[in-house]
């Protein structure tokens, strides 16, 4: 047995190990079997180590703030904010990402909900929160892509430590944050022009099949009607030595489990959006076990691995007649394209039956450009 002046109340650290020690050299078995049993019930007792991130250390039961400074050859300088939950007990790490677009505000604002409502002293584990991936995009108010370089961080995966200030970002990411997790979440929104209806999504593939299965059980408890699976075995970025371009998708191909939130449309701040980005965060934070609760996924959830673009013919004014979320048959008319004197150019039609995931929301249309994105059902497993 355990000496009760070993771990009586109010107790520190210092003290009990100088009690410890004493005991535990004193010869004897039965000493060495105590020893044995302590190193199993201490972290138990006094929390788990401290979280080292970024050159510092976050105590059990802290959050700590973090602004990693990326500059590159060009004296282009951006910073990326970080937030770490150390809990106080041991668990896994979940790594999120918000703002890889800094024009998709819901889920950045979800990330500064998080930062209160994520509390570090009944947190099982660590989260590392980027809460602005794009800081440039975001200040610079730019759709898609990094003013400072012209890039789109989210085709920049793994990034280059000695690349443009986008890949850099992005090498940041690769290196520093996504290595440290066991489950890695990327949210994302409807940029500028984008109607967006909302859903999650996994990757699959088939020579990946437990990370997989993991990464599907996380979509499936965000909480959304709606999961997207991204079929990944045949896709170049998945091979060996090509880039992943995407955040996730690097996660993923580093082995560890991921999924994908998009909850927001238009580069608009939805409440609703953003509050069903946070009730989703805290619904996987229940599924993993991170913290204590039991996770509310959708009563029917519709999965989608296959997906239908339909593409621009002309330059023009696109005049959408459907929105997102919506669902369609093949054939139903899903808008029209003008030229500059309001002269008919093209009826878009639906080439399948299904969701609109996507369908452009603002009037501009180039030669080409994606006016909407139809994702197909699966039967019923």
């Amino acid at each position: 047995m355990i000496p009760l002046y070993f771990h009586s109340p109010g107790l520190k650290f210092h003290t009990f190990l100088q009690r410890f020690t004493t005991y535990i050299f004193n010869p004897g078995l039965d000493r060495v079997l105590t020893f044995l049993l302590c190193c199993l019930i201490l972290p138990a007792l006094y929390g788990q180590s401290p979280f080292s991130f970024n050159g510092e250390r976050v105590a059990a039961g802290t959050k700590k703030h973090f602004t990693i400074r990326v500059s590159d050859d060009q004296a282009n300088q951006t910073v990326i904010p970080v937030t770490v939950f150390h809990g106080k007990r041991n668990g896994p790490v979940l790594g999120i990402t918000a703002g890889v677009h800094g024009y998709e505000y819901a889920p950045i604002l979800a990330g500064q909900k998080l930062i209160r409502r994520i509390d570090p002293t009944i947190l099982t584990g660590t989260v590392i929160l980027v809460q602005v991936a794009n800081v440039g995009s975001f200040s610079g108010r730019s759709p898609y892509l990094n003013p400072l370089d012209g890039k789109n961080l989210n085709r920049s995966f793994p990034g280059h430590p000695d690349g443009s200030i986008t890949e850099r970002m992005a090498n940041v990411i690769s290196s520093n944050i996504i290595p440290r997790c066991n489950y890695f979440v990327d949210m994302h929104g409807g940029d500028a022009p984008e109607d967006l209806a909302p859903y999650a999504a996994y990757y699959q593939h088939d020579q990946k099949q437990e990370i997989s299965e993991k990464g599907r059980k996380m979509a499936i408890n965000l909480g959304f009607d709606h999961v997207i699976v991204f079929k990944t075995t045949s896709k170049d970025y998945m091979k060996v030595g090509s880039p992943s371009l995407y955040c996730s998708a690097e996660a993923f191909k580093q082995g560890i489990p991921a999924a994908d939130i998009e909850c927001g449309r238009l580069g608009m701040v939805e409440h609703i959006f953003v509050n069903k980005i946070v009730a989703g965060i805290e619904n996987l934070l229940y599924h993993l076990e991170m913290i204590k609760g039991v996770p509310s996924p959708a009563e029917k959830i519709a999965f989608i691995d296959e997906r239908s673009y339909i593409t621009s013919s002309h330059d023009g004014i696109f005049y959408p007649l459907k929105s997102s979320g919506a669902y369609v048959l093949k054939g139903m008319k899903l808008g029209y394209i003008t030229d500059f004197f309001n002269a008919p150019l093209e009826e878009i039609y639906a080439h399948e039956s299904g969701i609109i995931l996507y369908i452009l929301g603002t009037p501009p249309v180039n030669k080409g450009e994606t006016l909407a994105t139809i994702g197909i059902i699966k039967e019923e497993e």
